[in-house]
């Protein structure tokens, strides 16, 4: 990856969306990427960046890896994206041939895993970042970076405005948009779900997104083998009452049991943050392939589970959803965990305070 001048876009001046316009006034080959594991914030924005960008150029969308059934519904999935881990000949054609990358919903390459950031650090054309989680690595040569917006598909919309294009959202990018704003948003009950997002919702709804059917997709069509394992969570619940936390374990034999599916345990953490008195919630999944335990980190107030991630946890994200992973094992990342709740003992009992 050669050395750029990075040039931070919070709020896009003129200048920089001119520099970006010129970019994409010509036919171009373009790669989009999302993170790795990829929730529908990312799959979202990617697809919408994509129905929007492949009339005048050659997109590809390269995942990392696979994304949940519960998101493959969505406009032209299934045409428009490589899995990087299945389809690596292809995706690494798609990114030796692209001149511009863009990197949606993630701010550092581990978040792709080691092989396709091995294989991204080489490319030398432009990267333009799109992201909303704190701290961004020093990547792209044009960075939109915004922490205060609830999901990077409200900033893909945002970023349609400043290219005065808001006018080329048609119904399956309203649809994509749509999915990734619910999704990311809880259904539009986070703090970070604002007066400006709502008017975005309904921009997009009068644009074509079916909001009854987009939420019938995500959230009500369920497997049996899922609601069991769901049921396995919530009886290996803990709650450690003096630090007002509460967590949820899942091993690899409680995962193979209820034949795990990618998806199944999305949103099963805030489970745990909705008990009484409750405001710091984990899970801890193992992962044997990766050799792994992967967690979920929430909270509720001032308790930033972003920096505690990245404390202790080789993680980050949102003050209030993070994420973070451990190379020990299961009943050693609990034990370590729980070794930390007194460190914070006095800033969870005052977490949800005015």
């Amino acid at each position: 990856m050669k050395h750029i001048k990075v040039v931070y876009l919070p709020t896009m001046t003129n200048t920089e969306i001119s520099e970006i316009k010129d970019l994409l006034s010509t036919p171009q080959n373009i790669v989009i990427i999302p993170h790795r594991n990829p929730d529908g914030d990312a799959i979202g924005s990617s697809l919408a960046l994509y129905h929007f960008l492949k009339y005048s150029h050659n997109v590809t969308i390269v995942s990392p890896n696979d994304y949940p059934d519960f998101l493959k519904w969505m406009p032209s999935e299934k045409n428009a994206i490589r899995l990087f881990d299945k389809q690596n000949s292809q995706s690494k054609k798609a990114l030796e041939n692209a001149s511009i990358v863009f990197l949606l919903d993630f701010n550092a390459l581990h978040r792709l895993g080691k092989d396709m950031e091995k294989t991204v650090e080489k490319f030398e054309g432009t990267f333009i970042m799109i992201d909303h989680h704190q701290q961004p690595d020093a990547i792209a040569k044009y960075t939109y970076s915004d922490t205060s917006i609830c999901s990077t598909c409200q900033m893909v919309y945002h970023f349609f405005e400043k290219l005065n294009a808001v006018d080329k959202v048609d119904a399956d990018i309203a649809t994509c948009l749509y999915t990734g704003i619910m999704t990311d948003t809880g259904s539009f009950r986070f703090p970070s779900t604002t007066s400006t997002t709502h008017r975005i919702i309904a921009d997009l709804i009068d644009k074509g997104a079916n909001n009854a059917e987009i939420h019938n997709n995500i959230y009500d069509t369920n497997s049996y083998s899922r609601l069991q394992l769901l049921g396995r969570a919530l009886s290996n619940l803990k709650v450690e009452t003096e630090y007002r936390t509460a967590y949820i374990t899942l091993s690899q034999a409680e995962l193979d049991e209820f034949n795990f599916q990618k998806g199944d345990t999305e949103g099963v953490v805030n489970y745990a943050l909705s008990l009484d008195g409750v405001v710091f919630a984990a899970i801890f999944i193992e992962d044997v392939e990766q050799k792994i335990i992967k967690m979920s980190l929430r909270s509720k107030g001032s308790f930033s589970v972003n920096q505690f991630a990245r404390n202790h946890f080789n993680g980050g994200g949102h003050d209030n959803a993070a994420g973070g992973r451990s190379e020990t094992s299961l009943d050693e990342t609990i034990e370590n965990f729980l070794s930390l709740l007194p460190t914070y003992k006095a800033e969870l009992a005052s977490s949800d305070e005015d």
